[in-house]
């Protein structure tokens, strides 16, 4: 053992024993601890892990991905058309001679960049329509609620599909059509929680100290519906990713010759018969990617729920 190794036990072990003391001696010593219990909670759940390790293997190829494709995303050998998988091209080629993992991987950045601006946009309309509504009440509720109920009337791939032909095809629109269709479940959790909120004392005491309402909202209400939040805009990320597929199987979002996985799908399905490859590769990836976010899902979940604690 070497010497730097015998001496980062005992830093080891001081860690572990500040981390899972009975009593905190401030307030980071508290938020760090709930994180590590919380880690161990969903580190004890195998299907949790799984879909975690999923999600890190998907980022670390989306980063690497000049490193780890073997050819650009659109390099064509029209001499390799339709070749099945092989040691010269993994996962076989396409009708341009275009090689499938490398297409895969360089596509794997246009999911994530999908998923996260949709994130990005959708939770915090959410969470500050939702804490708005359930907070204020009267007829700010109302309106709020009978406009949420207006998107919520729609299937999201229809709706979808709705704005992307009003807006036209491409990524951006595909993010912000799907954006507009994955805010309303998000209010509507959100102002459920703020009704349970607004009834505690301690709200009632912030209240007699004379904070405005924008301010609890902002400092008191929102924090408290944040971990919430956060799992459902997780567990809804499968639905966003197969709602960016659809448009993209369609034509409508990601635009040829983009190496976006259900535009692949679109384009293999004609050669189903003779090379089942062309949309086996890219619809195996959705599948993977959706499953591993709704098993991430899941395990965050439980982490989360207070009642678990």
């Amino acid at each position: 053992m070497s010497a730097n190794a015998a001496a980062a036990g005992p830093h080891r072990r001081r860690l572990h024993r500040w981390l899972t003391a009975e009593v905190t001696t401030s307030p980071q010593q508290a938020s760090l601890q709930r994180l590590y219990f919380g880690w161990l909670r969903f580190r004890r759940n195998p299907l949790a892990m799984i879909g975690l390790s999923i999600l890190l293997a998907l980022i670390v190829i989306a980063l690497l991905a000049p490193w780890l494709a073997h050819y650009g995303s659109n390099d064509q050998d029209l001499y390799a058309r339709l070749k099945p998988p092989s040691a010269a091209h993994w996962l076989g080629t396409d009708e341009l001679g275009r090689d499938i993992y490398s297409r895969l991987i360089w596509g794997s950045r246009i999911t994530l960049y999908i998923a996260c601006l949709v994130a990005i946009i959708a939770a915090p309309v959410g969470l500050i329509v939702g804490t708005t509504s359930g907070y204020l009440g009267g007829w700010t509720d109302t309106v709020l609620m009978r406009v949420t109920d207006i998107f919520l009337s729609f299937p999201g791939l229809v709706l979808a599909l709705a704005f992307v032909a009003a807006l036209g095809p491409g990524i951006e629109n595909a993010v912000i059509a799907i954006a507009l269709t994955a805010w309303p479940p998000i209010a509507r959790l959100a102002r459920a929680e703020t009704l349970t909120i607004r009834s505690s004392d301690y709200i009632a005491a912030i209240r007699i100290q004379g904070a405005s309402p924008l301010r609890i909202i902002v400092k008191h209400v929102m924090p408290m519906c944040v971990p919430s939040v956060i799992v459902r805009i997780t567990l809804n990320m499968a639905g966003i990713i197969l709602t960016a597929a659809g448009l993209g199987f369609l034509g409508l979002g990601a635009q040829p010759p983009s190496p976006e996985w259900g535009a692949m799908l679109s384009t293999g399905r004609q050669y189903l018969i003779g090379a089942w490859w062309l949309a086996a590769m890219p619809g195996l990836a959705i599948l993977l990617t959706s499953l591993a976010f709704n098993l991430f899902g899941d395990g965050l979940r439980d982490v989360l729920d207070p009642r678990t604690e």
